[in-house]
């Protein structure tokens, strides 16, 4: 099982949204725990992070230490043509 940290930008971004994309959003990222046997990540190529899961209209990014076991959550933006 693995950890799951929100850094602060995307805490930050998270509370911005309305409740029920929030709560939409967190119970996916609560997934994350059985990393890397979930479903709807993909792995990116020349990103700033190493993968990223896609909820409704949302994109959520995040880096993952196998050796750790640790999730970090790092940005949460809504889809559209600036977010890759």
């Amino acid at each position: 099982m693995n950890e799951i940290f929100y850094a602060r930008k995307a805490a930050k971004q998270l509370r911005k949204l309305p409740a029920s994309d929030s709560k939409a959003i967190r119970r996916e990222v609560g997934k994350l725990v059985d990393m890397p046997e979930c479903a709807g990540v993909k792995a990116l190529v020349d990103h700033a992070y190493r993968y990223r899961l896609r909820v409704g209209n949302f994109r959520i990014f995040f880096d993952f230490d196998g050796a750790a076991r640790i999730v970090s959550i790092e940005e949460v933006k809504k889809r559209d043509e600036h977010t890759y």
